[in-house]
């Protein structure tokens, strides 16, 4: 796989105070590199970066990416939007603009720079899928005016907005489609299931499955995930994307519930609730093209990923900052 020289370089990262941005600063911090990171804090959180703010090539700032931003930086990973379908709703048309003129203002910053850029696209652009497991040439069945479509839409028109600064101004874009993460530093309270379940678990209180509870997800750690990123952003100006990058390993909900109340040694029982609309009924991701162009697979098993995560979640119960 054809990569850059790696040299001190100036990331910025949108979205780098939240759960997967802060942990792609730590990669990038810890490779060397200096990091800008911009947030506007409406799922981030400081706590999540305030181990760096010490560092001299660290730097925080508070904006909105639906605001043009002047920096100078040698690259942009723009992960800036809610991710989880209880914030992505609680302002829908603040989510699409935050995808939709978040990509305009950052892809402007880097054709102004001529820098490559990364979107943080997701999995969602294929919606409730009819195809199993998913494949990148896959265009998506998504409802585009149900409740999950400000983030839904508003991520495939980012990717729209990405490919066509490609074609018209030759800009250097990657496009990773990022399928369920989980681990340390995620929102205790963002709806969704790995912590939902972990903090159900935690509390003594019962899990809730939707449905009949054989709907289906891959979960990915965190930090497989952020490796994927790196070496999609490393790789030669030719690997574009859309990339898969998720853990194909597939579980029902009832069996993810078994491997919470086991890691967490709850004693908490199964309960029915209805399915949310538009939710999708199965979701694994065909990353062949990830392990051939990026030589990426993760690595990390779901039983192993959990420990430090309900670690993590514990740790917030304890300090009662859940």
């Amino acid at each position: 796989m054809p990569t850059r020289n790696h040299f001190r370089k100036t990331y910025l990262v949108t979205g780098g105070a939240g759960f997967i941005g802060s942990h792609l600063c730590d990669r990038l911090i810890g490779a060397g590199h200096a990091v800008l990171c911009v947030d506007n804090y409406l799922t981030g959180s400081r706590d999540n970066i305030a181990h760096l703010l010490d560092d001299p090539h660290f730097e925080a700032m508070r904006h909105d990416v639906t605001f043009p931003l002047f920096v100078e930086v040698d690259g942009i990973f723009n992960l800036a939007c809610p991710a989880s379908p209880v914030h992505y709703q609680r302002d829908p048309v603040q989510t699409t603009k935050t995808s939709v003129h978040g990509a305009i203002n950052m892809l402007g910053l880097a054709k102004r720079l001529n820098v490559p850029i990364l979107q943080a696209s997701t999995s969602e652009v294929y919606g409730d899928p009819e195809i199993h497991p998913q494949t990148e040439d896959y265009w998506g069945h998504v409802n585009p005016i149900g409740t999950r479509a400000c983030y839904d839409e508003g991520k495939r028109c980012a990717e729209t907005l990405f490919f066509d600064y490609h074609r018209e101004h030759n800009l250097e874009i990657k496009v990773a489609r990022i399928f369920n993460t989980y681990g340390p530093r995620m929102h205790p309270n963002d709806g969704r299931v790995v912590s939902n379940f972990i903090m159900q678990a935690l509390r003594g209180e019962d899990i809730t499955l939707y449905g009949d509870g054989e709907q289906t997800r891959s979960f990915c750690y965190v930090d497989d995930l952020v490796e994927g990123l790196i070496r999609l952003m490393d790789a030669d100006a030719s690997v574009t994307g859309p990339v898969n990058l998720g853990n194909p390993g597939e579980f029902t909900m009832r069996e993810l519930a078994g491997a919470v109340i086991k890691a967490t040694g709850a004693t908490s029982q199964m309960i029915h609730a209805p399915l949310p609309a538009d939710d999708p009924r199965q979701r694994r991701p065909d990353i062949s093209l990830a392990q051939h162009t990026l030589d990426w697979t993760p690595t990390v098993p779901l039983v192993d990923g959990l420990q430090p995560t309900v670690g993590y979640f514990r740790g917030l119960v304890e300090r009662g900052l859940s």
